[in-house]
């Protein structure tokens, strides 16, 4: 089976779509499908303690818990590196789970053939 990696550029401003790049990751990780969430742009606050706490799209869990439960059932949290920097975003603001990693290692894991989606 594929590897599957998701691209998040959205966090308060579209809850929307925050959430979604989870549940969808979600799914496929509790498939025991290999899965990134890649988080990008805007993105990359949704892995930063506290910032998720208070994103809710009405009809879906809060962003929080589904991120919990990707992370839980083996999702991998990536955090573009590029983005973060300008935002002052660094490893020790990131919630359990989630890595900043070089837009190389993004370009690596689509090489070897990673699927992928966007929000």
């Amino acid at each position: 089976m594929a590897n599957l990696m998701i691209n998040c550029t959205h966090g308060k401003e579209d809850a929307e779509r925050a959430t979604l790049s989870f549940v969808v990751g979600n799914v496929a990780a509790s498939a025991d499908q290999e899965v990134v969430v890649l988080l990008t742009i805007e993105g990359v606050w949704n892995a930063t303690r506290g910032y998720a706490d208070e994103i809710r799209k009405e009809g879906f869990q809060p962003l929080r818990e589904v991120m919990q439960s990707f992370v839980n059932n083996g999702g991998q949290i990536w955090v573009c590196g590029a983005c973060a920097t300008p935002r002052g975003i660094t490893d020790a603001d990131l919630v359990d789970g989630a890595k900043i990693i070089t837009a190389a290692k993004a370009v690596e894991y689509l090489a070897a053939g990673a699927a992928s989606l966007s929000f």
